[in-house]
């Protein structure tokens, strides 16, 4: 039975001042309702006028996501009622949007290239925000803060393409990418992305799931529909088209109301906004390198694997600190980003921006050099992340190589620790002399554990198999 997905995703363009008015979008550590006026708070006798530069971000989005601009697109009002929306009315575009059939191609789930259908992509307002309050001797009650209300979105609506929710949720991981890369979008703000998903399995009623706000969490709204409507049909119950609300603490989705249908909204064009007619202006627009340019640049310029020219390419902040790195030493700088700093920076809830791409760089070049192993490079790395997480200037990694002693071991320096470790394990001995190599291994690993790495791993296999040796005459 085959599942039916599209998305339907609003972001939040990241202009300086809202879509039809001057008030600034800089409200996060401001306090609620400082950072509005009568146009977002849909005061009587306020006018609306357009915003150019959302424009101009928009059809940056709509020519990297290969679309095309209409002759003519019209803002229309969006009639329904909700305390967070002011005047009663959405402004957003209808049945003229900005621009519509491209497409984004993606990783299927069985490893192929696949290109995800675009429908269009439209400019509205975002309505303001509930902020919902209880307490032990009160009943719940909500408060309404329209610092938001105004802020300029594009709605990308995909065509039923995705099959899957790790599909849709690497559509969204790429989309993300070439917004952020068209500097168009910061995807760290609260409310920056949220999404609305319409899944079905063929034959049967579709079903949207609303306003989920994470990446993950559309993920895990799919998994659980498409568990949950599977179950119905095999009871023999019929699919209600409906609306249902994603509760992420909870990992499920619950009805919320019946799906509204178009005409429940009565659409009829903004009077007080004129027609849009910007098809010549995209011609204009000249874009950056996107994602997959970088990556195949990558694998040109710098030799290294796919798999790491995709992690490196998939945020724009990491493929940018890459290149900062890459002259140290290009194959071994991806595979420590790729591999260690991001693993490294996940543990910490730590973005890659707060490293100094120097200091990397130079942590880099010790371990070309060989100064240091790579154990020994972790532990200073770690060092390195612990100290720009708690805010304290940090050490180049030489300096903390010099006073943690971390520095690779030379000559017989560690010869003794090779003696001990060997007379402390006779039964690991006794098996590598009987022919268990992977004694050996557990060998090598108390003597790294003793030297705090320092020491080279075949250099150790070496020496712990040359000592066995004399040791049996």
């Amino acid at each position: 039975m085959n599942v039916i997905i599209g998305l339907e995703i609003h972001c939040q363009l990241s202009t300086k001042t809202k879509l039809f008015c001057g008030c600034s979008t800089d409200y996060r550590d401001e306090g609620p309702n400082t950072h509005v006026c009568p146009v977002c708070l849909g005061l009587p006798g306020a006018m609306p006028r357009l915003n150019r530069g959302t424009v101009d971000y928009a059809l940056r989005v709509a020519k990297a996501l290969n679309l095309t601009v209409l002759d003519e697109s019209v803002f229309s009002r969006k009639n329904y009622f909700y305390p967070d929306l002011p005047k009663g009315y959405q402004i957003t575009m209808y049945d003229k949007p900005l621009a519509e059939r491209g497409w984004l191609e993606i990783e299927a789930d069985d490893g192929t290239p696949k290109r995800i259908g675009i429908t269009r992509i439209h400019l509205e307002e975002d309505p303001g925000r509930l902020v919902h309050k209880t307490g032990r001797d009160r009943a719940g009650y909500s408060l309404i803060d329209y610092n938001r209300s105004g802020i300029p979105l594009i709605e990308i609506v995909t065509d039923p393409d995705l099959r899957s929710p790790k599909e849709a949720r690497r559509f969204l991981n790429k989309l993300r990418a070439t917004l952020e890369y068209l500097s168009v979008f910061d995807g760290e703000r609260e409310g920056a992305i949220r999404v609305d998903a319409n899944i079905s399995l063929e034959g049967h009623n579709r079903v949207e799931c609303k306003n989920i706000s994470s990446y993950k969490g559309v993920e895990k709204a799919l998994t659980f529909e498409i568990t949950r409507q599977k179950n119905l049909i095999r009871r023999g119950v019929h699919i209600v088209r409906e609306t249902r609300h994603f509760q992420e603490g909870r990992g499920i989705t619950t009805s919320s109301r019946s799906k509204e249908e178009e005409n429940d909204y009565r659409y009829f064009p903004e009077p007080d906004l004129l027609p849009l007619r910007v098809a010549d202006w995209v011609e204009g627009i000249v874009l950056p390198e996107l994602p997959d340019a970088r990556r195949e640049r990558f694998l040109r310029q710098y030799d290294i694997s796919e798999n790491h020219a995709r992690t490196l390419t998939g945020d724009i902040r990491i493929a940018e600190f890459y290149e900062a790195v890459a002259l140290a030493g290009a194959q071994l700088a991806a595979t420590w980003v790729a591999d260690t700093l991001l693993g490294e920076l996940a543990y910490r809830s730590m973005q890659i921006d707060r490293i100094p791409a120097d200091h990397f760089a130079n942590l880099i070049t010790l371990l070309t050099e060989g100064r240091i192993t790579d154990r020994a490079g972790v532990e200073v790395l770690r060092h390195l992340l612990d100290a720009c997480r708690e805010g304290r200037e940090p050490e180049m990694p030489v300096d903390i190589v010099a006073r943690e002693n971390l520095g690779k071991a030379e000559g017989d320096e560690f010869a003794d620790i090779v003696a001990s470790v060997v007379r402390a394990n006779p039964d690991a001995v006794a098996d590598y002399v009987s022919g268990k190599e992977g004694a050996l291994n557990f060998l090598v690993g108390m003597a790294m554990k003793e030297t705090r790495g320092r020491a080279d791993p075949k250099d150790l296999n070496r020496r712990i198999r040359t000592h066995i040796e004399e040791e049996r005459g």
